[in-house]
């Protein structure tokens, strides 16, 4: 645990009194913000540099996150054999050097579609060392009373960050052009380097696994989140909820410019405009979640926040543009806060030494869904059209809450709070392992 600890006589912020909290948040944020220009970029250089087709914008997104399903289960193991700072390090070096090699094979005239895919591809990868790597770094980064506010300002400033990186990836992609967007991601992974670099904290020396217990330590994380019905839900739900997530927004781009008739600048502007919600519901959730309960402000914020996604569909030029910033709003704002209520109970109720193979085992669920959201979305829209497709998938979020409804989290007022103990995980693995055997 880091030295820095919390003193509850001292009411000072902890971006304040944390110096490597501190840093970390620089890193994460400024990284999020990059990424959504990537974000916005990478679609705009397929429509109008290389001129794909819808599909082959909808394949752009899947490629980001296919990396979850082919290598998220053992890199649950890989981290929890390293050390979670240097792969961090590690990760964002590699992508900073696959973002400038972009704009270098556009400058040379050989950018071709196989290669955009390729480097999307190969982010991802690194992706999920990061990601993986920083979920499990954080809970040691912080003391118990403070991973509630932390988790808060990570979510509610890399909303922030994404927001602003929306807006301005529109003017960057007007004024320098979408491939030079992607020098601005380069250079956000460069401040993510030099701050991760600067923190002091460094994990305790783990015991090196031999390589034959490799299933089995993936069989440990998928044993947990399977036998422990709040894991086992909120997985389950996240999966579902990111299908249809994802399916809407690996062609909302293409929707807004080729459907409505939008040029990139607005784009980016009405995207961030949308998602301010993300900000409120960082902000919003633990307050919320303290007056009536953290389970009922989950039902709250991912089921009926999220209904005004059927908005969305119904955006137009003028005044229904409005639609679209209201149901992006919603869902955003809904999103948000309840991974705000997720990542707090996740570290408090799994054992630490089991956190980084939760954590890769339900995000391969998570976030293996995203890929197959977004190659549907391009397929949809390919053969129904993109209006009836933003149909089909908007509703698809709301809908993914009734997960929720018809699980425990109805019938409590709050998440559990306390950690599992070993015996507890063990148990739930076992119950796992007899269902499936």
């Amino acid at each position: 645990m880091s030295t820095e600890s919390a003193d509850p006589l001292r009411p000072v912020g902890l971006l304040r009194r944390h110096r490597d909290f501190r840093l970390l948040w620089l890193g994460e944020t400024t990284g999020k913000f990059g990424s959504s220009v990537t974000g916005l970029a990478m679609p705009l250089i397929a429509i109008t540099t290389l001129h794909a087709s819808t599909f082959q914008v909808s394949l752009l997104s899947a490629a980001g996150w296919l990396p979850w399903l082919l290598i998220g289960l053992p890199v649950g193991v890989w981290v929890d054999r390293m050390r979670c700072r240097s792969i961090m390090l590690t990760t964002s070096a590699v992508s900073l050097v696959l973002l400038l090699g972009v704009p270098i094979a556009a400058r040379a005239g050989i950018l071709t579609m196989s290669q955009l895919l390729g480097v999307a591809l190969a982010i991802g990868a690194a992706g999920v060392f990061f990601q993986t790597a920083y979920t499990a770094y954080l809970p040691g980064l912080l003391e118990p009373a403070d991973r509630a506010e932390g988790n808060a300002k990570l979510h509610g400033s890399a909303s922030a960050a994404q927001i602003v990186g929306l807006g301005s990836g529109g003017a960057i992609a007007q004024l320098l052009g979408p491939v030079n967007g992607l020098l601005v991601d380069a250079a956000t992974f460069l401040i993510s380097l030099c701050a991760t670099a600067r923190i002091r904290y460094r994990e305790p020396v783990r015991k090196a696994a031999p390589r034959q217990a490799l299933f089995r330590e993936v069989g440990d994380g998928l044993r947990l989140m399977t036998g422990n019905a709040w894991f086992r839900t909120l997985t389950l739900f996240g999966a579902c909820s990111n299908l249809a997530l994802t399916g809407y927004q690996s062609i909302l781009a293409v929707f807004l410019v080729r459907e409505v008739g939008l040029d990139s600048g607005v784009v980016g502007a009405l995207i961030a405009a949308a998602s301010t919600g993300g900000i409120v519901g960082a902000a919003l959730a633990r307050r919320v979640g303290a007056r009536i309960g953290t389970a009922r402000t989950m039902l709250l914020f991912e089921g009926g926040l999220t209904l005004p996604a059927l908005l969305i569909p119904l955006t137009g030029r003028g005044a229904g543009l409005a639609l679209y910033v209201l149901g992006g709003f919603a869902v955003s704002l809904g999103v948000v806060g309840g991974n705000v209520l997720k990542s707090t109970f996740q570290q408090h109720h799994c054992p630490p030494e089991l956190l980084s193979r939760l954590s890769a085992s339900s995000s391969v669920l998570n976030y293996g869904t995203i890929p197959v959201g977004a190659l549907a979305g391009g397929l949809l829209a390919t053969e129904l059209g993109l209006r009836p497709a933003m149909w089909i998938l908007t509703a698809g979020v709301p809908l993914a809450a009734l997960i929720l409804w018809f699980s425990p989290v109805r019938h409590c007022r709050d998440l559990p709070t306390e950690p599992m103990t070993a015996r507890e995980a063990s148990t739930a693995a076992e119950d796992a392992a007899a269902a499936l055997g």
